[in-house]
């Protein structure tokens, strides 16, 4: 029990926000591309698929992360007691758990079509070495918001087994999307982060942090204007847009204070509620 327990730990299964964040980019290209005239258990069974693949991912990459991460990890207060950094779960034991993860998440992949396949294994390595960039660049989170929001492109090509300008404009977007929550979240461990020498866009831009976030959610937003332009979506699709310029701009950036690290955490985890405003707007806007 122990060991399970430490397992959770180490996945972060008790932190959903960080699978769901996986998650909502998947719902959103498969959402875009379905065609609900057709039978929509197939919908219901790609969106399980890919909630499990998400987990298993997210997990996967929780882990590599930490074994990249433990000598750091160990000087900074929020992270030293992960099970890898406090030296409760080897290094060896990590790598196996991962394998294990990517076996089951391959499992899953395999019930696309050959496209969805391709582009899902193309994205494996940045995947993987993504906690390298904190150490080389000030951008590490455009490569997160890179490999991140790939369930978009999935989400599309598993149904139209073809890429279109739809999906990419839209992937574009959500990039900044991410660049803009994750900005947040890091400016939680930034006097740490500043102290061992990691970069991060919360460094960077950490006299400036709230036009970085405009700039950020703009382009997110302008994204989702062009998708349901291009897709012909109805009214109600831009009216729900408000909601979600709102919890962007209005509750997000006005509350933003990078000294408060609780609101920071707290501002991170509300994009969990613009995930699922996106996806009902999407169901709406193709009635």
């Amino acid at each position: 029990m122990k060991q399970l327990n430490l397992f959770i730990e180490l996945i972060r299964l008790k932190k959903p926000t960080g699978f769901m964040l996986l998650f909502w980019p998947c719902t959103w290209g498969l959402t875009v591309a379905y065609d609900f005239s057709n039978n929509v258990n197939f919908y219901i069974f790609y969106l399980i698929l890919f909630f499990l693949g998400s987990i298993l991912m997210r997990s996967a990459g929780c882990i590599i992360n930490d074994i990249s991460d433990k000598e750091f990890d160990k000087r900074v207060k929020r992270t030293k007691d992960r099970p890898i950094a406090s030296g409760k779960i080897s290094i060896k034991l990590g790598l196996f758990y991962t394998a294990i993860l990517c076996l089951f998440a391959f499992l899953i992949l395999i019930n696309f079509n050959w496209l969805t396949i391709i582009v899902a294994i193309s994205f494996m390595p940045l995947a993987f070495t993504y906690p390298l960039m904190k150490r080389i660049t000030y951008w590490p989170q455009l490569f997160l918001g890179i490999t991140y929001n790939i369930g978009l492109i999935l989400g599309w090509v598993s149904i139209k087994n073809n890429l279109d300008l739809i999906p990419i404009i839209f992937y574009i977007g959500a990039i900044f999307w991410t660049l803009g929550y994750d900005t947040i979240y890091g400016f939680q461990d930034i006097e740490d982060d500043e102290r061992i020498g990691i970069k991060s866009t919360s460094i960077k831009f950490k006299n400036n942090a709230k036009k970085f976030l405009i700039t950020c959610y703009s382009f997110f937003i302008i994204s989702i204007l062009a998708t349901g332009y291009l897709m012909d979506f109805n009214t109600f699709f831009y009216i729900g847009l408000i909601l979600i310029f709102t919890h962007l701009f209005l509750y997000q950036i006005k509350l933003f204070n990078s000294k408060d690290t609780n609101s920071c955490l707290k501002i991170f985890k509300s994009n969990n509620l613009i995930g699922i405003l996106i996806l009902f707007n999407i169901l709406i806007g193709k009635i």
